[in-house]
């Protein structure tokens, strides 16, 4: 049974994990000191989900907003004055590393719990910050009560200051918790109670352009836009909150280079995904270095290979794992001059004339992740041959079940043929090698199983 709470906004539909690790963590938090990262990319949901989590109970909540120290601290003072009913000192130029210093010689006598929002952003305030909560943490934290939960959104930034053995905060964590986007399960919930007679059509369209993230699902309810039509209507719009919204997100976290990043994303996301095929676009000789920092450092992209294929450089392609990225940087970045021209209806017509093939490749990612969901598979993925074809959409083995499915991801199911599945299957197992003893599953999987 999942968490739902119904409000205007898509904010907390199925939180029950997180809600349940929360849980976990206050409880701990008043025997043993614990201090937690939230991670989770922009607009995911983090904050509110803290904030509902906390909302009948006392939480400091310091938002760290980007502005002289001493002013920021003003205002964490007059939180700490407010939620805790108690005197503090003076806060006129009182430094952060003090106001931390109150609060864990507090939790020494009493229950503390503490949110600390876009934790990151001291880097801009003052770096010495997290010198001197390293400290005060390791000099009080045997005796104190207290729950600090830090959350940020700058992935770069979140990992420099807790995996980086040179940072003075690395290991002091107690508890890592990553916010993903909602599962399609929840997008089906909150589509059959928002609109209950939508069609299979519009909840594909809000899988594409949302890929789940709690904000963007949140705008399109909120704006009552439930078909594919008033989707993509909203989304070009002028003005449209989703136009700057992949600059927006990222020029932080790729900094001076953000322009070789996002023409690297934009080729991915228009069909160019091996490094040649990159490095051949780009005129650039060598492109591993980015494309291992969009893989491991930023987690944007993933390096696909076919399943069972000994793990190499050979064969790899390349896959925007956003599922709104991948639509921003097929038509809205690649079309930035035509929305500057003011030919935004131009670009919702390129848009919509292409959506069916996007649409479609999302399709597959869709049920992959159902897939996922079910927990009944101990390996997903796909497969081709070296020359690129007989390509299967999707192979799902159960290693304990001893069954394994090959899958045919179609639009419509009337388009799929199992006799040239069987036929492929055929080419995998030559090459593969034959699953003796395993029950052999062939399927099609259409916009109609969603």
């Amino acid at each position: 049974m999942s968490i739902t709470i119904k409000l205007i906004d898509m904010r907390f539909f199925d939180r029950k994990q997180e809600f349940e690790k929360l849980r976990e963590i206050e409880e701990l938090s008043h025997e043993v000191a614990q201090f937690t990262i939230i991670t989770g990319r922009r607009r995911i949901g983090k904050t509110e989900m803290v904030k509902k989590f906390y909302e009948n109970k006392t939480m400091l909540y310091f938002f760290v907003a980007r502005k002289a120290e001493a002013d920021l601290c003003e205002i964490f003072v007059d939180e700490i004055r407010t939620k805790l009913n108690i005197p503090m000192l003076d806060s006129k130029g009182i430094s952060f590393a003090a106001v931390f210093k109150f609060i864990m010689e507090l939790s020494q006598n009493q229950h503390i719990n503490l949110f600390i929002d876009e934790f990151q952003d001291f880097y801009r305030i003052n770096p010495s910050i997290y010198s001197d909560m390293q400290d005060i943490w390791d000099s009080y934290k045997n005796k104190a009560h207290i729950n600090l939960i830090v959350a940020g959104s700058v992935n770069t930034l979140m990992n420099k200051i807790f995996k980086d053995k040179k940072q003075p905060l690395f290991g002091r964590q107690t508890e890592t918790m990553h916010v993903r986007p909602f599962k399609p399960s929840v997008l089906k919930e909150i589509m059959s109670e928002y609109c209950p007679d939508y069609k299979k059509s519009d909840l594909l369209a809000l899988y594409t352009l949302t890929g789940g993230v709690a904000k963007y699902v949140e705008l399109f309810i909120d704006r009552k836009k439930f078909t594919e039509k008033k989707m993509l209507d909203l989304f070009f719009e002028r003005d449209s909150y989703f136009l700057p919204e992949g600059k927006n997100m990222l020029v932080d976290e790729f900094g001076k280079d953000y322009g070789i990043y996002f023409s690297i994303l934009t080729l991915i996301a228009q069909g160019r995904n091996t490094r040649r095929e990159l490095e051949n676009a780009l005129n650039i000789k060598e492109l591993s270095g980015y494309l291992k920092n969009l893989s491991e450092e930023y987690g944007l992209i993933s390096k696909m290979q076919p399943v069972y294929e000994k793990s190499s450089n050979k064969n790899v392609h390349y896959a925007i794992n956003d599922q709104f990225l991948k639509f921003w940087f097929r038509f809205i970045y690649k079309y930035t001059h035509i929305i500057e021209a003011g030919g935004n209806e131009k670009l919702r017509t390129i848009a919509e004339r292409d959506f069916t093939t996007v649409s479609g490749k999302s399709l597959e990612h869709y049920f992959n992740e159902v897939l996922k969901e079910t927990g009944n598979y101990t390996r997903l993925g796909y497969w081709h041959d070296r020359k690129g074809e007989n390509e299967i959409d999707i192979i799902a083995e159960d290693e304990v079940d001893n069954k394994i499915e090959f899958i045919e991801v179609k639009r419509q199911a009337k388009n799929f043929d199992e006799e040239i599945l069987r036929g492929k299957v055929e080419s995998f197992m030559n090459t593969v090698g034959s699953f003796n003893g395993y029950e052999i599953i062939y399927r099609g999987l259409s916009i109609e199983d969603m």
